[in-house]
């Protein structure tokens, strides 16, 4: 929850400052409710953000039993001349991509659809990593990369940062570039997690429709001039990022895709990314 928040915040350049939260069910569990503060706490600390506040509900007649609803909010400050508006990606520009975590957390409908159609036990082990079990590996946490990306800010030399949630590359791009260009994606260039090529073959996912949804390894995209890449993914390395150029910004005309990709054939996701992980 905190590290949708606040990374929704740096994609436009600002600093998150301070986060609240909401959290309602039926009936308190205190447990629960610890478990839960202590997370959002551990987000904050990680977003370098304060948590100031926020709201806890109890509504028995709304919730069932343990159930419970989450939601909060962040707040952040950027100058408004700093602002990363969209407009400055152009030909020529590199495209440097952020290693996710997993999941994230986003598409997860689809997920519960595959594990409940396969009959896959959530306290087995995952079929693609046998250290984890199932439920843990899916709910990997989202990874926060606020320091990272605000030290790449201040260099002033990106153009563009895209979160890559629900949407995923497919969707989440395009509202950070100009219309007239378009970002080629080579999908030969890096090696998905392997819970997306699992996801892919067991639920006879289409690659199209994987790019839509998941993240497919790629949490954050980092668009920046050719001659300053090494120098700003040397910069995101050495905050703990493991980052790969995955493309490059071009010009665009007509109908032409605003996302384009290149190397997506039928083993672009194919489940011997088992074999990587091993």
């Amino acid at each position: 929850l905190v590290a949708m928040c606040v990374n929704d915040l740096v994609v436009q350049g600002a600093e998150p400052l301070f986060f609240l939260d909401y959290y309602a069910t039926g009936k308190l569990d205190v447990e629960t409710g610890r478990a839960i503060m202590s997370g959002i706490a551990e987000g904050c600390r990680r977003a370098g953000c304060a948590l100031i506040g926020g709201e806890t509900a109890e509504m028995p007649g709304l919730y069932h039993a343990k159930d419970y609803d989450l939601a909060g909010f962040a707040v952040g400050a950027v100058e408004r001349d700093e602002m990363l508006t969209g407009d400055a990606a152009k030909p020529g520009d590199v495209v440097l991509g952020i290693a996710s975590s997993g999941l994230h957390s986003n598409g997860f409908s689809l997920v519960r659809r595959v594990v409940e159609q396969v009959g896959a036990g959530l306290d087995d082990p995952a079929p693609y990593d046998h250290t984890d079990t199932l439920s843990a590996s899916l709910l990997t946490p989202t990874k926060i990369y606020i320091r990272s990306c605000l030290a790449a800010v201040k260099t002033g030399h990106v153009h563009a940062l895209s979160h890559i949630t629900g949407g995923g590359l497919t969707e989440n791009l395009p509202r950070v570039i100009p219309n007239n260009v378009a970002v080629v994606i080579d999908l030969s260039t890096w090696v998905a997690p392997p819970v997306f090529g699992w996801l892919s073959d067991v639920g006879h996912i289409a690659p199209e429709e994987m790019l839509r949804t998941f993240n497919c390894g790629i949490g954050m995209v980092v668009i920046v001039p050719e001659d300053q890449a090494s120098a700003i993914s040397e910069l995101l390395t050495q905050h703990g990022e493991n980052v790969t150029t995955i493309g490059h910004v071009a010009s665009r005309s007509g109908d032409q895709p605003i996302v384009q990709y290149a190397n997506m054939d039928s083993d672009w996701l194919q489940y011997l990314t088992q074999a990587d992980a091993s």
